[in-house]
Formats: structure tokens, C-alpha cells, sequence
């Protein structure tokens, strides 16, 4: 008989530092309670798995190949996970998930780490993100950074994690008891194939160029850049970075105000400097800051739709999910 067992992978909610992974910068991540789960027995030379909330059965032969032509769509992040580990004993099942698809939750990236542990990886957190990011490459073709894969392999429960890119080092930071987080979509489906998002890094990679790493650019240097779109971009990077260290700080000190505030900045910058906010993001942003209790918020995730973060008040309750700082991605064998 075949060992059944469960992969659990929880989604992300980015509380602060977005498009500053895949420049070497800082991000304040969150691992969530709302996860995606393949329920499976290992066994086999395919992946056979059906997916309870979306259509199609994914029949992969393995070793995987050709993953960016996997069908149906969602089964391209599993051929991806497959091709990466060169996996030749798959697995049968079903994959569920309470995470809302396209709401920049990371989705995807909770499929890829489910599907690695399912295949047996037994790397470091930093190992299996790395494979798990190469896997969302192959299978999108968007150059994804390595932020969500590796919150979702680093979590411990009670804690949200300021990652430093320049060397993939996490460091916890606990969420206080007064401190409550909600996730609220805007109601604008957040697809990165086909959007701006690599463009948004080659001009970022572009300034890069011209400057050095961004994170550690003064201000002046970046304001003498002779192109507005690369100065903009320089901008935001660099400024978005001091905000995730300045908020890390405020929240491990219960400053929730300037938690608040840091987030309203940290949205105008992604909106002015990164041009990555939507008109329903912003109105959202703008609706939830004029509601008693909430301190602040911010589109979270690349942007393009998807969802908004809120920090308020634990008395407060808005329309979206309660979201608190979970484990991190895990193997329960059932038999």
C-alpha cells in the first residue's frame, strides 16, 4: 500500500517592500493561514492530479519536460517543480487551496512548494525556493524574484520575516497581539504573464546599471538620472527599502501608526514611482484609510490588481480575509 500523505504550503501576504527582491533589497513578508494542499500517494513514473477548485486533470509523464506547454494552465507550476528536480517517481492526487486565485497571495508559488515537497525535495527552505522560483520562470516565462517561494519555506508561526535579498537571510520579527492584518481584493484580477512586470525590471536593472545596487544608492545619485522612467524606478527601490527597515522596527515596537503610515508611502511610491497600482487598488487604499480603526494600507504583491493589506485595530472588521503569521510549508503523512 502506498503512503498517503498531505503537502501544505501557506500563501504570502507581503506587508511592506515589493519589487525590491530581484534587486538585492528588503522585503517584510508574511506567511498566512490560507494554503494550498496536495493530498497524494507517491508511487509511479507521472503525476497524475485533479484540483478541486480548478478544471482539468494533469496526466504528466516523468521526467518532465516542455513545461511551459503543461495542460492544463495550473499544471505548468507542477511540470515546472518536476523538470527543475528532474523527479522520476511522481505521485497521484488532489491539490485544494483557500487562497483566492490572481490576488497576488502567492498562489502559484504555494503550488510550486507543495508540489516539491509531494516529489520528496528534502533541501534547505533556501534550496527548495531556489528550485521553486526556476520552476515559475520556466513555467510563466515572468522573471519572478524569489520572495514568495521563500517566505513560504522560511515561515515560523507567529512571525512575519524581514528578508535582506543581498544575501537571502531571514530574520523573524514577532506580530504583536494588537496588530491585526487583513487582505482585501480589489476586486481586479492580478495576471503577471502578459503584463509589465518585466519591463518594471529591466528599467530597474537598467539604473541598476548606471548606479550600482539600488538599495544602497543615495538619493542625489539617484536624482541626477538624465531618464525619468529609470529615476523613477531607482526611486522607489532604494526609498521602499528604508520603509521595510523602518517599519520592521516601528512594528517589533508596537507602533502601529507608523506602521500605517509607512504602508500609505510605501503604496504612493509602487503607485507614482513603480507604476504598478491600478485605479481600483488606489480607490480601495483610499476607501480603507478614511475607515475608524485601520491604521494604514497597500496594494500588496507586484501590483496590476489583486489585492490590498490593511493594518488595523483587532476590534475592526472589514470585508476580506483575517489573515495571521503561519508555519511555514510542511509534509504530514497520513499512512
Amino acid at each position: 500500500m502506498l503512503e498517503q500523505f498531505r503537502a501544505i504550503a501557506p500563501g504570502r501576504v507581503n506587508l511592506i517592500g515589493d519589487h525590491t527582491d530581484y534587486m538585492g533589497g528588503l522585503a517584510f513578508p508574511m506567511a498566512i493561514n490560507l494554503a494550498t494542499t496536495i493530498t497524494a500517494s507517491r508511487g509511479g513514473s507521472r503525476i497524475e492530479l485533479t484540483s478541486e477548485q480548478l478544471e482539468g486533470t494533469l496526466d504528466l509523464p516523468l521526467p518532465a519536460s516542455n513545461a511551459h506547454l503543461a495542460a492544463p494552465s495550473w499544471g505548468r507550476y507542477v511540470a515546472g517543480v518536476a523538470a527543475e528536480l528532474g523527479s522520476r517517481v511522481g505521485f497521484v492526487g488532489r491539490v485544494s487551496s483557500t487562497l483566492p486565485l490572481g490576488s497576488g497571495l502567492s498562489s502559484s508559488a504555494a503550488l510550486e512548494v507543495a508540489t516539491a515537497l509531494a516529489l520528496g525535495d528534502s533541501g534547505s527552505p533556501f534550496e527548495i525556493a531556489v528550485r521553486c522560483q526556476r520552476a515559475e520562470q520556466l513555467a510563466s516565462g515572468v522573471p519572478c524574484g524569489i520572495m514568495d517561494q521563500l517566505a513560504i519555506t522560511s515561515a515560523t508561526l507567529g512571525n512575519a520575516m524581514l528578508i535582506d535579498f543581498s544575501d537571502n537571510s531571514v530574520t523573524n520579527v514577532a506580530i504583536p497581539d494588537e496588530a491585526q492584518f487583513w487582505v482585501i481584493h480589489c476586486g481586479q484580477e492580478r495576471k503577471l504573464v502578459g503584463s509589465a512586470y518585466g519591463e518594471r525590471r529591466a528599467q530597474a536593472e537598467a539604473a541598476a546599471a548606471l548606479l550600482g545596487p539600488l538599495p544602497q544608492a543615495d538619493m542625489s545619485s539617484i536624482n541626477a538620472l538624465a531618464d525619468p522612467i529609470l529615476r523613477r524606478r531607482a526611486r522607489h527601490v532604494q526609498s521602499e527599502c528604508e520603509r521595510v527597515k523602518e517599519f520592521a522596527a516601528a512594528l517589533a515596537n508596537s507602533e502601529l501608526d507608523q506602521c500605517g503610515r509607512l504602508m500609505l508611502q510605501s503604496h504612493a511610491s509602487l503607485r507614482d514611482d513603480y507604476e504598478v497600482s491600478t485605479s481600483t487598488l488606489n480607490s480601495l487604499v483610499t476607501q480603507l484609510c478614511t475607515t475608524p480603526g485601520v491604521f494604514g494600507a497597500r496594494l500588496t504583491g507586484a501590483g496590476f490588481g489583486g489585492c490590498v493589506v490593511a493594518l488595523a485595530d483587532p476590534e475592526v472588521e472589514l470585508d476580506g480575509w483575517r489573515v495571521s503569521p503561519s508555519a511555514g510549508a510542511r509534509v504530514e503523512w497520513l499512512s
